[in-house]
């Protein structure tokens, strides 16, 4: 069995090109299925059968683990067993008739614009003369709500990514699918501030491809800038945890309710999927209704 598991992963990463952090969810959650079956003294993946599926998201349940949990798992699952047949490694996958656990879609948190506004304002709010390193952080977190980019697609753009004149950057998504997005002027302007004045300054006599750097010289980390989002968010009174991906979607539920076309925001944001965006619509909806109940004198 650690065999095929090697081998998926290898095809993942060489010839599906997934990103390391997909990769890695795929791993745990074949290799925590791969110690069920070993408990269960099963160590032929051909004996795997629906059922044995079945008994081992019951087990899931029992472990605690919520319907969202389970259905990823069921897809990891079924992905492995499905290159196993492919490569007539194994006869069938017992995952084929299995549905989907039910689990009801939860709608993404978002920032309001005041708080959007306090937040990008934070970095250059602590000091006089900003530093370099503050410098970066507000082109950063610019660009991240300019651009809705995800925290991976941010941290590792790279200079030749950008056109400053023109106002937009080319992003490298999952599965490397390039997309390009404008950029708006505020974050152009802080983006070229920072090239002014700050990269230099952390780089020092060194040099690096990437646009946002570290004194390492390399890209900042994902759980770096995290970090630094929620230090930012604290500082400037902002009472919620605060995330990347909070602001992304504040990036697209901001421009549906201005009136952005939904085709427009998925291929801003980069969904494979429309039904992936339509998530945001329900924001909307929600929103309708308040205001109608909140107005409407029959309401």
């Amino acid at each position: 069995m650690e065999n095929y598991f090697t081998f998926y992963l290898n095809y993942l990463k060489v010839e599906r090109n997934l990103a390391q952090h997909s990769i890695e969810s795929y791993q745990r959650d074949i290799r925590r299925f791969l110690r069920y079956l070993l408990a269960q003294e099963m160590e032929d993946l051909n004996k795997v059968v629906a059922s044995t599926i079945l008994d081992y998201l019951l087990y899931l349940t029992e472990e605690g683990l919520g319907a969202r949990s389970q259905a990823r798992a069921l897809v990891s699952i079924r992905g492995f067993f499905k290159f196993l047949v492919a490569e007539d490694l194994v006869m069938r996958n017992p995952c084929a008739t299995i549905e989907m656990p039910r689990h009801g879609r939860k709608l993404p948190d978002y920032l309001t614009l005041d708080e959007v506004e306090r937040l990008l304002a934070q970095p250059l709010s602590l000091s006089e003369t900003p530093t370099a390193i503050q410098l970066r952080d507000v082109a950063m977190l610019e660009t991240l709500y300019a651009t809705g980019v995800r925290v991976s697609e941010l941290c590792n753009l790279r200079l030749s990514d950008l056109n400053l004149d023109v106002g937009y950057v080319v992003i490298f998504g999952k599965g490397s699918k390039e997309r390009v997005v404008p950029l708006g002027q505020m974050a152009v302007e802080r983006i070229q501030t920072y090239l002014e004045n700050g990269r230099g300054a952390i780089l020092k006599s060194n040099s690096s491809e990437t646009l946002f750097v570290t004194n390492r010289c390399g890209p900042l980390t994902r759980q770096a800038f995290w970090k630094n989002i929620r230090n930012y968010s604290r500082a400037a009174g902002i009472q919620r945890p605060i995330s990347p991906h909070k602001i992304r979607h504040s990036f697209a539920t901001h421009l549906l309710e201005r009136g952005a076309d939904l085709r427009a925001v998925q291929s801003l944001l980069g969904h494979a999927d429309i039904s992936t965006t339509q998530i945001y619509t329900h924001i909307n909806r929600a929103r309708l209704k308040e205001v109608y109940d909140r107005c409407h004198p029959r309401a």
